[in-house]
């Protein structure tokens, strides 16, 4: 097959885009302290931090991918009057700042909103400054990027599959289980890396939402950034722990998923 080159004209803009990117990475990377570095990424508060991140980054991965899958279905596929709207509103997270999604979370959950006035009431349930709390707003923040997607890759199928299966005497939930799903597995590859990866570096919604308890909401990214003002190459050294793990999350898992849509 022929390749189609690109005009020469796009190089320079290519580059210049790439190093808006890379080069603030390689201005860390030259700040970085390598000496003490070992020591520094595994201090008892950068570890305990670490694993925070990491746990509430999965399991707000998890909801994402039980919530947000139907809801992208919904969208893809539903034909209703305010669908519009509705895809308007769950990308809002998207261009909202995190700090204001964190605000609204405190505002509908907390112990004066309306929905936790009612939890602490009927369940004795309190979410903000839990680690609940940092789930929650991750989830907040990374669903929209799994949502968006899950409804591209099933625009991009089509529903000729389903169709024909449907012909064929196949009920809702089989073609949802037999056809729909294996041909989304690509886009939830995809999406669960995004989620993944937007959820480990959330930090205005949880800084907002479940404040900064050690061990218990102070994940690595306000870790890094309560270091900042006492010890900048603590905080240098735990960005380069969060790139190189978000650098390790896309390397592994984005080529699976750009695999499948091929």
């Amino acid at each position: 097959m022929t390749r189609i080159g690109l005009p020469r004209l796009l190089l320079a803009p290519a580059f210049l885009g790439f190093a808006v990117i890379v080069l603030p990475v390689a201005g860390l990377l030259g700040r970085v302290d390598w000496a003490g570095l070992p020591a520094l990424v595994t201090s008892g508060s950068a570890l305990s931090a670490l694993g925070l991140s990491l746990r509430t980054a999965a399991f707000s991965t998890l909801l994402c991918l039980l919530l947000g899958g139907p809801l992208a279905l919904v969208l893809a596929r539903a034909d209703f009057r305010g669908l519009r709207l509705l895809r308007a509103l769950v990308l809002l997270p998207l261009v909202l700042p995190p700090v204001v999604g964190g605000l609204a979370l405190l505002y509908l959950l907390g112990r004066n909103g309306f929905a936790g006035q009612w939890l602490d009431i009927a369940f004795g349930v309190r979410l903000p400054y839990t680690t609940a709390a940092v789930v929650l707003a991750q989830t907040f923040v990374a669903m929209p990027f799994l949502v968006v997607s899950l409804e591209g890759a099933l625009r991009t199928a089509g529903q000729r599959y389903e169709a024909v299966a449907a012909t064929l005497g196949a009920g809702r939930w089989t073609v949802l289980r037999r056809v729909t799903i294996p041909l989304l597995l690509p886009g939830i590859g995809s999406g669960v890396v995004l989620s993944f990866a937007r959820a480990l570096g959330e930090f205005g919604a949880t800084i907002a939402f479940a404040g900064s308890l050690e061990g218990t909401t102070r994940t690595l990214p306000l870790e890094i950034y309560l270091q900042r003002e006492s010890d900048v190459d603590a905080a240098v050294a735990l960005s380069l722990l969060l790139v190189v793990i978000a650098v390790v999350v896309i390397a592994v898992a984005r080529p699976r998923a750009v695999e499948g849509l091929r």
